[in-house]
C-alpha cells in the first residue's frame, strides 16, 4: 500500500483524480485479467504488461487534446485504454479475433485505433522514433497545432534512429515529445549494463533539446512536463524529451520471470504504486469514500470481464481476410493496374 502524502489540499480538481483513477485502475485490472487469460493460454504469442507504468499515459492524456497523436513500442495495451479505446476492442485483438482493434492481425505489440488518434505499438525496438517524428513532421506541414506523443523503452535509445529521430526534430522543430519510460531494464538487463549515460533524459542535450527527468510514479509529475513541452510545441519551438522514471512490477514479457531483481527492489517501488497514491490522495482529501472506490472497482472489474466474454464470443478473421490491408491502394490517374 501506497504511504500517505502529508501535502494536503491538491492544485487538481476531484474530476481530474477521479479520471485519473478510473484510468490507471481500467489499466491495471485489463492487465491483470490479460496475465491470467495468458497462463491460460487464451491470449497467445508475445504479452508485455503495463502493470506499474500506468502514470505515463493517465498523465499525459490530462495534459493533452484529442487532435494529437500517440505512437508507442509493443507495451501498448495501457496507452488505447487510457485513451478511451473500447476494452471489448483491445482484448479481442489480444485473442486475435476478428473484432479486434486490427482485425486481429496485429496480436498483442500493434493495437491501433484511428479514431483515437492511437498510430499503434510497434514490435520492432525503436523503429516508432522515427515514425512519430515523421507524424510531427505531417502536423506541421499541414499547419495544425497537434503534437506526437512518441513513447519508446529504455533499450530502444541504444538504437541509432532514436539519435537520427532527435537530430532532424530538433533541425526542423517538429512538434513532437520523445518520452523514455525508464523502468529500469531492457529485457532483463538494467540500464547501467547496457549504457555509459544511466540519466537517459541527457541524450537529448546532445542536439540542444528541452530535456527533463520525470518521477513517472506521480501522476501530476506527469501531466505537469507534458503540458510544458506540449506547450513548446504548440508555439513552435520543436521537441522535449522526457524520461519517464516508472517501474513494471512484472517481468519484461509473460515469458520473464523476472529473477534479476530482488524482491527488496520490487517491494520498495510497491510502496509508491501510482495508482495508489492517487488512491490515497483521494481519499485523504475526501473526494470520495472507500465505498465509492469500491463501486468504481466493481464498475472496472465488470467493463473487463465483458472484453473477455466479447473476445470469446467474437469470430477469428476469414483466411480470406490474410492479404487485405497489407498495401496501400493509392487512388490517382497513373495508380498501377
Amino acid at each position: 500500500m501506497a504511504k500517505p502524502s502529508k501535502s494536503g489540499k491538491t492544485e487538481f480538481s476531484r474530476e481530474t483524480y477521479m479520471t485519473w483513477f478510473e484510468s490507471m485502475l481500467l489499466m491495471r485490472r485489463f492487465e491483470e485479467r490479460c496475465g491470467q487469460l495468458y497462463g491460460q493460454q487464451k491470449i497467445k504469442g508475445f504479452c508485455h504488461l503495463y502493470i506499474g507504468q500506468e502514470a505515463c499515459v493517465a498523465g499525459a492524456v490530462s495534459a493533452l487534446h484529442a487532435e494529437d497523436k500517440w505512437i508507442t513500442a509493443y507495451r501498448d495495451h495501457g496507452h488505447p485504454l487510457g485513451l478511451g479505446t473500447d476494452p471489448k476492442a483491445v482484448m479481442a485483438e489480444l485473442y486475435g479475433k476478428a473484432t479486434g482493434t486490427t482485425k486481429g492481425k496485429g496480436g498483442s505489440m500493434h493495437i491501433f485505433d484511428k479514431s483515437k488518434n492511437f498510430i499503434g505499438g510497434h514490435g520492432i525496438v525503436g523503429a516508432q522514433v522515427p515514425l512519430g517524428a515523421g507524424i510531427a513532421f505531417a502536423e506541421k506541414y499541414n499547419g495544425t497545432k497537434n503534437v506526437c506523443m512518441t513513447y519508446m523503452g529504455d533499450g530502444a535509445v541504444r538504437q541509432g534512429a532514436f539519435h537520427e529521430a532527435l537530430n532532424l526534430a530538433m533541425l526542423w522543430k517538429l512538434p513532437v515529445i520523445f518520452v523514455i519510460e525508464n523502468n529500469g531494464y531492457a529485457m532483463g538487463t538494467s540500464v547501467s549494463r547496457t549504457s555509459n549515460v544511466t540519466e537517459l533524459f541527457t541524450l537529448g542535450e546532445s542536439y540542444d533539446m528541452p530535456s527533463e527527468s520525470v518521477d513517472a510514479m506521480r501522476v501530476e509529475e506527469v501531466h505537469h512536463a507534458v503540458a510544458r513541452a506540449a506547450e513548446r510545441a504548440r508555439n513552435g519551438e520543436g521537441p522535449t524529451l522526457l524520461e519517464f522514471r516508472t517501474y513494471r512490477y512484472k517481468g519484461h514479457s509473460m515469458s520473464d520471470p523476472g529473477k534479476y531483481r530482488t524482491k527488496e527492489e520490487v517491494e520498495e517501488y510497491k510502496q509508491r504504486d501510482p495508482l495508489e497514491v492517487v488512491k490515497t490522495t483521494i481519499l485523504e482529501n475526501q473526494m470520495a469514500t472507500e465505498a465509492d472506490l469500491d463501486a468504481l472497482e466493481e464498475k472496472i472489474n465488470a467493463i473487463v470481464e465483458e472484453s473477455v466474454t466479447f473476445a470469446e464470443n467474437s469470430p477469428f478473421p476469414d483466411s480470406s481476410e490474410a492479404l487485405t490491408d497489407i498495401y496501400f491502394e493509392p487512388d490517382y490517374p497513373f495508380a498501377r493496374d
